[in-house]
């Protein structure tokens, strides 16, 4: 009798070996096989074994459409920290980007070219994410941040924040959820009064900061999803209520685990005399250490960690300031 079962063993051990291989894949699925659109996504849930580092790490993704100009600060952020974070870089194809070298060479991924008021910033952060879940199985928060972004603390103190002093577990996201807010009603109907029915009704439409720190577990949800992004991949007849990048992932973490998200982002936007949807430019006369204390106070648990926007020539008074202000905590 046992022979004769030996095949359906066989097969039954190799569908149990499936969801092993997904978690402990060969180490030849690298980055590179990470960085592309969907249907491939689905690659992204596999990470490499084999690290000697127990200790978790942040991935930060840099969405950019030019180049990184605040390169010196960051540098300065992550100096002495190499075994506790990675970076990751979408740099517009259609831009003149030049990566600084340093701790963003080598970092870019497969870019796709961007356009504001359009799907293409979900598409373009997706892949970052998908890049970040394949490269590592150690990236275990996903901070988004843009060429204009400067860090508010030292990279210890964000460390602490996310990892040290987290109460609940497991850990949340730091993404902005809101709702009933002026326009909403607008945003959504951009595409049409219906065309985000059924699977969006108005009543589960949010709105929030483009800028988060996803989690890993829902990280993985959102390059996995399918059926929402059908919906925000659709053309806007209006750009100027058309913001799918701030509607995209409120609305799917909210509608999927509004308990495992903060409702509040983590990055510091000063919306003041906003113009055409920009908000505040910082400039160099404005960089002080009593600046720096502003920005960081927060109505939420945790205060600011990050910043936006600040000119390209506001890097001299930051460095100026980095390591008596910005990085002693």
């Amino acid at each position: 009798m046992l022979p004769s079962r030996t095949p359906l063993v066989v097969s039954y051990a190799f569908l149990l070996c499936i969801p092993l291989f997904c978690l402990f894949p060969p180490k030849f699925l690298t980055l590179k096989l990470a960085q592309i659109d969907p249907p491939c996504f689905k690659r992204s849930a596999i990470s490499r074994p084999g690290t000697t580092n127990p200790k978790p790490k942040i991935a930060f993704l840099f969405l950019t459409n030019s180049n990184l100009s605040f390169a010196p600060l960051w540098e300065l952020f992550f100096q002495g920290n190499s075994h506790l974070y990675n970076i990751y870089v979408h740099a517009d194809p259609t831009s003149s980007f030049v990566s600084p070298g340093g701790i963003f060479a080598n970092r870019s991924i497969p870019a796709i070219h961007t356009k504001r008021a359009s799907p293409t910033l979900i598409a373009a952060e997706r892949r970052l994410l998908a890049a970040a879940l394949a490269d590592d199985p150690l990236n275990l928060y996903f901070a988004l941040l843009s060429q204009h972004c400067i860090p508010l603390h030292s990279f210890r103190f964000l460390y602490r924040t996310l990892f040290t002093e987290t109460v609940r577990f497991p850990y949340r996201s730091f993404i902005e959820i809101l709702s009933g807010e002026p326009n909403l009603e607008e945003r959504y109907v951009a595409r049409g009064e219906t065309a985000m029915l059924p699977e969006v009704p108005f009543e589960q439409f949010r709105v929030g900061s483009q800028f988060f720190v996803l989690t890993r577990r829902h990280a993985m949800m959102v390059v996995k999803e399918k059926r929402l992004w059908r919906k925000f991949n659709q053309p806007c007849f209006n750009r100027h209520t058309c913001y799918p990048e701030e509607h995209y992932f409120p609305t799917f973490l909210s509608m999927e685990d509004p308990l495992g998200c903060t409702h509040y982002t983590l990055t510091r936007v000063n919306w003041t005399g906003n113009l055409d949807g920009h908000p505040h430019l910082y400039g160099p006369d404005e960089v002080s250490p009593e600046l720096i204390y502003e920005l960081r106070i927060s109505n939420s648990t945790y205060s600011f960690m990050f910043a936006r926007k600040f000119s390209v020539d506001s890097l001299e008074p930051l460095i100026q300031i980095a390591k008596p202000v910005i990085f002693s905590d």
